[in-house]
């Protein structure tokens, strides 16, 4: 555990607006937060495979005061305050657990007298919101409190104003009894989310890391793509999006991936704040990148009402082109700077890596098979994780078997016994890993294997702490929208924008999303925009889950946008350079995350949407006419921007290369002609330049 629980003494800039990134101090006071970390990240587990089984609101509860207990006494140890403030915060903590366990004792009188609350109720109420509130800041910093305590004024005071923001008036105890009991306030869908789909998912990713998910990504991406023209970057570009399969955290991508990619990228020729760019473009690509995603695309799925699968298949294509974008941008750039790749004979074989971890893959292909399959996120993240879990046991047991035939024997047993869960139930896979932890525990090295899964246990959980306390505090502004009705009149708004054009409520609910985006993460800049944003573009004619889809690209990129830019500055100690010129490059890099929203807007068939009252075969020529659309639109972005195509471009060109992407973004016939047009120029033109230059 020493390895584990560590504390630095310096500050980067990251550090400093998300102090989790450090683990878990050295001290007494660690050790112990590492072991609530450790018994909130059981009580999930346990709670999703029903062996404790608990109503919903009372999970709800517990989950956030888990999360209280755990943010506070946690981010002042890491940030080293002195005692009284540390006192101060593990009151604060006990306070969060007296709630939750309030909520527990007095679950079914609360429904009862629901409407007419006692004064106990409210005052465990008003704590609940002072607990939420303070999580919220020191664990994320000031801006998302702010915004929500605004939203709260509003619900108490909202009755003053005038005009269309004005409403009937709540009293105090009203309010706060909306916030703070049932599922509309800090304990709504996405605390529900978070504490079901979310927290497993990142224990998934938790477990697979500590497996060696992270060298088996890296050796692969050396191994195919680090020998060509520019590979070190190509690396970036891969590895990263082969992580975000797994984590779904841009910002913990860059600190994973980013300390041997851009040192890397820096030593074959790239300029820092570029190498900074493509690892904060790539990172924050895994959010989008199926299957697991980023948190959003489960409280997407659950508010919607739709099967998580759905929402996989509307990512998948612009998650694969944002990808091919950054990849294109590398390989310009490395062209136009002639960056060589890798020695080919120091890079490791891909082929060999796949060998020698392949069944590290079987996790995920399982997940992935169960979520297609119609499975529930929180039934396929238990059986990945489950699956994860027996890898990691299992190797440990395998190693000491001198035969490979018993090893071969034992894993044959291992997968038999897993695949009677769906016969006989939970209890098949309860004994087994009992079997297993028990067998490790006895076993030469399988106590190191199972202090390791421990570990797992303890960073799960506090990766799931911004994620946990963001989607409570949100739910004060939506039980605000609901309570009210303003989102009704903020909606009204841009619909009245978009009477005249859509576009101009594209980019106004854009412009809200990057805004909101510059103080909150992703999750709650998803939650207030489309609660606000998406009916009204729903009712312009924009398909749901489209809709719902631009709100996240743009939450996404508002972490790579100027001047919060978070990711960047993630990249910003690791590539020694200002995150503000990082931000600069991501943003040039990431332009396919700016541009594919809006074509998905007037094309949803680029989100495989819209086949309803199509002939399969036209919807199938619908799609890879998009699909085109937007292969010419990145490739032609790219240039423009690098200034580079077998040669350096003169002005004349980058701007004919800027306008082909301008015409090709509407699903207007005349606009694809001129955008298709354009390209036959630019492509005459640079022959005929290239016909002289030879001549003289």
């Amino acid at each position: 555990m020493e390895n584990k629980i560590n504390s630095t003494e310096s500050k980067t800039p990251v550090e400093l607006i998300d102090p989790l990134i450090e683990s878990f101090p050295s001290s007494i006071e660690g050790k112990i937060l590492f072991y609530i970390a450790i018994a909130f990240s059981s009580f999930q587990v346990l709670t999703a495979a029903h062996i404790i089984d608990v109503p919903s609101q009372v999970l709800r509860a517990t989950h956030v005061g888990f999360l209280g207990l755990l943010s506070f006494p946690l981010v002042l140890a890491i940030k080293k305050k002195t005692l009284p403030i540390k006192i101060v915060g593990w009151c604060v903590a006990l306070i969060s657990i007296a709630i939750a366990t309030y909520q527990f004792v007095e679950y079914k009188p609360l429904i009862l007298r629901a409407g007419d609350p006692l004064t106990r109720d409210t005052v465990f109420g008003v704590l609940a919101l002072v607990v939420v509130f303070g999580a919220s800041w020191v664990v994320m910093g000031a801006a998302l409190p702010i915004i929500s305590s605004v939203f709260l004024l509003y619900c108490l005071f909202g009755n003053y104003l005038t005009g269309i923001f004005q409403h009937r008036g709540y009293d105090f105890s009203r309010v706060i009894e909306h916030m703070t009991y049932g599922t509309e306030g800090i304990y709504g869908v996405p605390t529900y989310v978070s504490a079901t789909f979310i927290f497993l998912f990142i224990l998934f990713g938790s477990f697979l890391e500590r497996a060696g998910m992270i060298k088996l990504f890296t050796d692969v991406s050396l191994g195919f793509v680090g020998h060509t023209k520019g590979g070190a970057a190509k690396v970036s570009v891969v590895s990263s999006g082969l992580m975000g399969t797994i984590s779904g955290s841009g910002v913990a991508n860059v600190v994973t991936t980013g300390q041997f990619t851009i040192p890397l990228m820096k030593k074959f020729g790239y300029r820092p704040a570029f190498a900074g760019g493509v690892e904060a473009t790539s990172s924050m690509g895994g959010q989008i990148m199926p299957p697991v995603m980023g948190a959003v695309a489960f409280i997407m799925a659950e508010t919607l009402g739709i099967e998580y699968y759905e929402v996989v298949k509307a990512a998948i294509i612009p998650a694969l082109f944002y990808y091919f974008s950054a990849f294109w941008m590398v390989h310009l750039e490395a062209s136009k700077r002639n960056l060589v790749g890798l020695p080919k004979s120091e890079l490791p074989s891909p082929i060999k890596a796949i060998k020698e971890k392949w069944f590290l893959i079987l996790p995920l292909a399982v997940l992935v098979y169960l979520l297609f399959a119609g499975y529930t996120p929180l039934y396929s993240g238990s059986i990945g994780l489950i699956l994860t879990a027996f890898l990691i046991l299992g190797s440990s047991i395998t190693l000491g078997f001198s035969s490979k035939v018993i090893r071969i024997i034992f894993w044959i047993i291992l997968g038999f016994v897993a695949s009677l869960f769906f016969k006989l139930g939970a209890n098949v896979i309860k004994i087994t890993l009992i079997t297993l932890i028990l067998w490790n525990f006895f076993s030469k090295g399988g106590r190191e294997t199972l202090l390791i899964c421990r570990d797992a246990l303890a960073e799960g959980a506090k990766t799931a702490l911004p994620v946990g306390v963001a989607c409570a505090v949100v739910g004060i502004i939506i039980g605000t929208l609901t309570l009210t009705g303003i989102a009704s009149s903020i909606a009204g708004l841009i619909i009245d924008v978009g009477k005249y054009s859509i576009f101009l409520s594209l980019v106004l609910t854009m412009v809200i999303s990057l805004i909101l985006g510059m103080g909150i993460p992703t999750i709650p800049n998803y939650i207030i925009t489309s609660a606000v944003a998406a009916p009204a573009l729903l009712k312009l004619g924009v398909p749901l889950l489209v809709s719902h889809m631009f709100v996240f690209y743009f939450g996404i990129m508002a972490d790579l946008t100027p001047p919060v830019a978070l990711a960047c500055f993630a990249a910003a100690p690791i590539a020694k350079e200002s995150g503000l010129k990082i931000s600069f490059e991501a943003i040039k890099i990431a332009m396919a995350g700016f541009v594919i929203p809006y074509m998905a807007v007037y094309s949803p068939e680029l989100m495989l949407q819209g086949y309803q009252g199509k002939e399969l075969f036209s919807y199938i020529f619908s799609v890879i006419y998009i699909c085109i659309k937007v292969g010419f639109a990145i490739l032609f972005w790219g240039i423009a921007v690098i200034g580079y195509l077998n040669g350096n471009l003169n002005i004349l060109e980058r701007i004919i290369a800027v306008l082909i992407p301008a015409f090709l973004l509407l699903a207007i016939p005349l606009t694809d002609e001129i955008g298709f047009a354009i390209i036959a120029i630019f492509f005459i033109y640079r022959w005929i330049n290239k016909r002289k230059s030879k001549s003289i």
